[in-house]
């Protein structure tokens, strides 16, 4: 197996300092966050940006700010979210990519998301996989369900995307694919082989899935972005100490963590 890459989602779009007073929502406290999670042992960050009321916005010049404070500090792996928060359009959400980070999320596909409907149609696809071809920034292939991994091999197709791909499998979101192992070891044996792959498991299920991706040889995230609770009802006192924890997993399991540049191997980025 490859080593384990932990990518730590540190804000999110829709988490609140009322669902968790430890929630970093400034550039400042995002950089900080990173940091503690990197000495955790991640070695990926997955940014979104937040306005000083703590909602959510797509500034290129938020995430300059965030950015250029992280890596004063560390290594790490910057991939900023393109899904920005629901309803907002495909402009909005495409602001970060001029800054030519290393990697950016693409989600291929919509889902009902709780209440709402995060919206990708095909035209979406298009236009933030050639964008991001166009600045030299990696894609990470958000699938929501398995349909959307078939969505990136159409953008393969018409070589908007390259192989070798890496997927996230975000699960457990109210409309998406449950979050059980089953479905798990599913979505990754359907990608292509030579693909990499991470977990996002939504709530409860970030532990376990986690657990079978570290077993499985897949990859993992965590972050308060994905889950605000370190057990059934103690809300967990940093993102850091959700990173730390599926360290010790991977210790448990014989398998090392790797470092951001081991991380930059793993991935193809060099």
């Amino acid at each position: 197996m490859d080593k384990l890459i932990i990518t730590a989602a540190l804000t999110g779009a829709e988490v609140t300092r009322e669902d968790n007073p430890n929630l970093p929502i400034t550039p400042a406290e995002i950089a900080a966050a990173a940091y503690d999670c990197y000495r955790a042992g991640a070695s990926m960050v997955h940014l979104h940006a937040r306005n000083d009321d703590g909602t959510s916005t797509q500034s290129a010049g938020v995430y300059k700010e965030a950015i250029g404070l992280i890596e004063a500090e560390c290594d790490l792996i910057i991939q900023v979210s393109t899904g920005g928060a629901v309803g907002m359009s495909a402009e909005e959400r495409l602001q970060p990519i001029c800054l030519k980070p290393e990697m950016a999320t693409l989600s291929t596909g919509s889902v009902n998301f709780g209440d709402d409907v995060f919206m990708n149609p095909p035209a979406y696809l298009e236009e933030f996989a050639k964008t991001m071809q166009e600045h030299g920034v990696k894609p990470e292939i958000e699938a929501f369900d398995v349909g959307m991994i078939n969505n990136a091999l159409q953008l393969v197709k018409k070589g908007l995307l390259a192989e070798p791909l890496h997927f996230d499998f975000v699960m457990g979101v109210p409309g998406g694919i449950p979050g059980t192992v089953k479905n798990l070891l599913h979505m990754a044996e359907s990608i292509p082989p030579g693909s990499t792959w991470t977990v996002a498991g939504m709530g409860r299920t970030e532990l376990p899935l986690g657990t079978a991706a570290v077993i499985m040889g897949g990859h993992v995230r965590v972050g308060f972005e994905d889950n605000i609770y370190f057990t059934k009802g103690v809300l967990a006192e940093s993102n850091a100490q959700l990173v730390e924890r599926i360290a010790r997993v991977a210790e448990i399991h014989s398998r090392p963590v790797a470092s951001p540049d081991e991380a930059r191997e793993i991935l193809k980025l060099r």
